[in-house]
């Protein structure tokens, strides 16, 4: 499974998110820190879900990263977060 599945896979476990949309940004960061070759360092995700719904944006990123916390041990770098209501 990829790396971009994984995160998918794994918000959708934790949120059951109405919408859910994981892009691979690494290569727009070719040559800047975490960066190297093959990617899978640098992602977006743009998600709306009842159970982050009511929490303060940093409650809600806390919560992201902490799902996330096995991939970001494994290599991930960065992690843009944007939550929908």
């Amino acid at each position: 499974m990829s790396v971009r599945d994984t995160i998918e896979a794994t918000l959708t476990d934790r949120f059951s998110p109405s919408f859910l949309e994981v892009e691979d940004e690494s290569e727009r960061h070719r040559g800047h820190a975490g960066w190297r070759e093959g990617g899978n360092t640098h992602f977006r995700v743009r998600i709306a879900s009842p159970k982050l719904a009511g929490l303060s944006r940093v409650a809600q990123h806390r919560a992201i990263n902490e799902a996330l916390k096995p991939q970001f041990d494994a290599g991930l770098h960065a992690l843009a977060i944007e939550v929908e209501s």
